[in-house]
């Protein structure tokens, strides 16, 4: 998670276990705007097989569908599914098995789900690196279901939303850019997928152009350090779910925590 960023430092901001794992999130965005219920990513789902998740050590007690429950919501009142990038961990819940097991159906029945058309295309062609991310039952369902809507850099989503885009992480991955009240709310998805994350070296191995995803990670620090109305939101980070930076001696750092529904 950390690439080449030895571990007896980022040991210290995400302490791992005994087996060398540590705790990661999988933190979806729900926006709600009069008859739309746009929701950001969706999880790893629960479809896959028991030897799959004896891989990740699925623990805790939070799920999409409680999550949605609690606000008074099911999948079916979701109008539009945006996907930042189709590996496992983000679009895993936009599929499920139907009642007798026996054929897959999308998960949100009524919504148009979103994703890059840069990053199907690599998705249906998977580069080595990536092959084992881009799972065939998390992907052909929805282009099958007729509800794929494929984008690039001038669709526009929503009035309040812009979608920019980075190929660091992979090839066309969607960050959502939120105007929400007076702030602007960046889903940062796999560019900075935890708070330990914001010094620019500390990049994942799973990045296809490390290189890459260091400058775009500058560009955006960079922007949001300009004012403290500027939120960066952590899709995978464990305790933290969003904040402020500021530039210091150091870099540009933490500023301030933030929980989005206190805005």
């Amino acid at each position: 998670m950390f690439g080449v960023v030895p571990k007896v430092i980022w040991n210290k901001l995400n302490p791992a276990d005994d087996t060398n794992m540590i705790s990661l999130a999988m933190r979806c965005l729900l926006i709600e705007d009069g008859n739309r219920l746009i929701l950001i990513d969706n999880g790893i789902g629960n479809k896959q097989d028991e030897k799959f998740f004896g891989h990740y050590y699925l623990h805790g007690t939070h799920s999409l569908d409680n999550s949605l429950n609690k606000l008074g919501f099911s999948r079916n009142d979701i109008t539009d599914m945006v996907i930042t990038h189709l590996h496992f961990d983000h679009c895993g819940g936009s599929i499920e098995w139907n009642a007798g097991r026996t054929a897959y159906k999308t998960a949100f029945p009524k919504a148009t789900y979103y994703v890059a058309q840069q990053h199907w295309e690599e998705a249906m062609k998977p580069n080595a690196r990536e092959k084992a991310s881009f799972l065939k039952e998390n992907i052909l369902p929805i282009q099958e279901s007729g509800q794929l809507k494929l984008i690039d850099e001038h669709f526009s989503l929503h009035d309040s939303i812009r979608l920019r885009f980075s190929n660091g992480h992979t090839g066309g991955m969607l960050h959502p850019v939120i105007q929400y009240k007076q702030y602007t709310i960046t889903y940062l998805a796999d560019m900075i997928p935890t708070q330990a994350h914001i010094p620019v070296p500390y990049v994942m191995g799973y990045d296809v152009r490390p290189l890459m995803t260091m400058q775009e990670k500058t560009e955006v620090l960079q922007e949001a350090a300009q004012s403290e109305k500027y939120i960066l939101f952590f899709e995978h980070d464990p305790l933290n779910e969003a904040c402020t930076v500021h530039t210091t001696e150091k870099g540009i750092r933490l500023q301030n925590q933030v929980k989005i529904n206190e805005l």
